[in-house]
């Protein structure tokens, strides 16, 4: 595990270094930048972005910890959809990601692609503070950061896109060889880098701090989320990770403090998702440096009733991971007899009925909440697990075939399809179904062998046949597509 995540924080220092900033530069204190945003057009197309956005995924999830919790992406998407409605020069569809690490840092790449680490939710006090890092990979992205630092690369120095990403690529797989092949593609050409890149990290500032104001957030969540790095960085013997790819000169500080204090002042309460997210990333997902601990849960018990909230349910989480089911629900059962509609308790609650043997008191949990389970893509895959656990695999097939189907990039809904179908003894559609999430992690070829096997096992010209086939066909043409990338 740790060598994966250096790997995702070498990974996470390439990309940034070609998108973020490095030196400290004096701040405009307009407000009116123009939009730049739509530049580098020449260099890189927007459809090009998006294809090598979804090339980089799939290579990271093949080699970082990245977080599949359904409700912790749902929580940092919507927050990010909220950011991005309030977001001028938008033009790819923006996913957020999670990775799991105790280091502090983000980082945004091609095709509207954001990542943060699951620290970031125990180091941000409220809601407006995790916001305002979002905001700002966000302000990369519809800047075209990284579209432009190519552009500028490709005109003043030998630095070629291809050859800096391929360097990227080889960091995610061999840390040494790659940070080598970077140093040796930056030789001659850091200096226009760094040129470069420090007029990115302020307009991401600036144009961040302004889409944090119109999506409802306090803008002083910017200022007090930095001023939380800067004091983090000030006794250490080692600087935040977020510290080497965000640079934070005293200049950067000063200039969001002296706009978020000219912004009219917004009192903004933390959402009751955000305080359950806190908990759960840190309960389910962190490390040993960011773990949920008793402290933390009766600091929470003593603020507002949100916090309240959170922190009983940070009790049950950390009874789950105990296997100590019994107190568990007895714990979380006040909160979802108050609301027997929330999704962050009924999951937990499944989970519970689980560990205590009683998979069919979890389907029947799921199936009493009217409407919820069609329309949740999360409860559908809490009862699809309570299915299988129930050992009713077709039940859980036929909620599982619908999932996929409107949920292609989601590798949990694959994997349970697989189980599903492996317990069936339906070997072909097991064999298809682990393809798409050998697909989904880059690992293509292997896919395409899956694929063959599945076709190979059903009647020669049926239906099934064909289908498989066809997506044979489809993975190809992707690898194709996707060769110039791996250069």
């Amino acid at each position: 595990m740790l060598y994966r995540l250096n790997k995702s924080v070498l990974t996470s220092l390439m990309i940034t270094l070609l998108a973020g900033g490095s030196l400290p530069v004096r701040a405009d204190v307009s407000d009116n930048l123009p939009d730049i945003g739509t530049t580098a057009g020449s260099t890189l197309s927007i459809n090009q972005e998006l294809e090598m956005g979804d090339f980089y995924l799939r290579q990271m999830r093949g080699s970082a910890p990245m977080i599949n919790d359904p409700l912790l992406s749902q929580y940092i998407n919507q927050l990010g959809q909220r950011l991005v409605a309030h977001a001028w020069s938008v033009k790819t569809p923006f996913h957020i990601f999670l990775i799991g690490n105790d280091d502090i840092n983000a980082f945004a790449f091609f095709g509207g692609n954001v990542v943060l680490y699951t620290s970031l939710f125990r180091y941000s006090d409220n809601e407006s503070q995790l916001a305002s890092v979002l905001a700002h990979e966000i302000s990369h992205v519809t800047q075209r950061h990284l579209a432009r630092a190519m552009e500028s690369q490709q005109r003043n120095a030998p630095l070629t896109w291809v050859g800096a990403l391929g360097s990227i690529l080889l960091a995610m797989a061999s840390p040494q060889a790659g940070m080598a092949a970077l140093s040796g593609t930056l030789a001659g050409a850091r200096q226009g880098v760094i040129t470069f890149t420090q007029q990115n990290e302020q307009e991401a500032d600036r144009i961040g701090i302004q889409v944090l104001q119109r999506a409802g957030f306090d803008p002083e969540g910017m200022p007090n989320f930095l001023q939380k790095l800067a004091d983090a960085s000030r006794y250490a013997t080692a600087p935040p990770k977020m510290l080497l790819t965000h640079p934070l000169p005293a200049s950067r500080l000063a200039d969001a403090r002296n706009r978020a204090s000219q912004m009219r002042p917004m009192v903004v309460q933390s959402s009751q998702d955000f305080w359950l997210a806190k908990v759960r990333a840190q309960g389910m997902f962190s490390g040993a440096q960011n773990q949920l601990t008793d402290d933390m849960l009766t600091t929470l018990s003593r603020g507002n009733s949100r916090e309240q909230i959170a922190a009983r349910y940070g009790r049950a989480i950390l009874q789950l991971n105990a296997k100590q089911f019994a107190a568990a629900r007895d714990t979380l059962a006040p909160l979802l007899a108050k609301q027997p509609d929330n999704i962050w308790f009924l999951d937990l609650m499944t989970d519970i009925d689980i560990g205590l043997h009683q998979p069919m008191q979890a389907v029947n949990r799921l199936l009493a909440v009217k409407g919820i389970s069609a329309s949740s893509p999360i409860l559908q895959l809490n009862l699809a697990n309570a299915w299988l656990e129930a050992k009713q695999p077709a039940s859980a097939s036929k909620v599982l075939y619908r999932y996929t189907w409107a949920n292609k990039d989601d590798t949990n809904g694959w994997d349970l399809l697989a189980r599903a179908c492996a317990q069936q003894g339906l070997d072909d559609e097991e064999q298809a179904a682990r393809a798409e999430e050998m697909a989904l992690h880059g690992q293509l070829d292997q896919a395409i062998r899956s694929l063959s096997s599945a076709s190979a096992l059903v009647p020669l010209g049926s239906l099934k046949q064909a289908r498989y086939d066809a997506r044979i066909d489809q993975l190809r043409q992707l690898q194709q597509r996707f060769k110039q990338y791996q250069k």
